[in-house]
């Protein structure tokens, strides 16, 4: 499967609750901080969700 590297660019301070549990299920802890996670369904709908705070890249591998 695809793989995809998530970066946060934005901070969660001042979102809302559902957004700042998102990016802690995406493994995001701090800004700047990239985690490499596989493109499944569930992944890409919390990307979705919270696309407005993170960068996302494809990962050739």
């Amino acid at each position: 499967m695809a793989k995809i590297k998530i970066t946060q660019v934005k901070s969660g301070i001042d979102r809302p609750e559902r957004q700042k549990l998102t990016l802690k299920a995406l493994g995001l802890k701090k800004m700047h901080a990239t985690v490499e996670v596989e493109a499944t369904p569930q992944i890409l709908g919390m990307v979705r969700a919270v696309n407005h705070l993170i960068k996302v890249e494809q990962v050739n591998a």
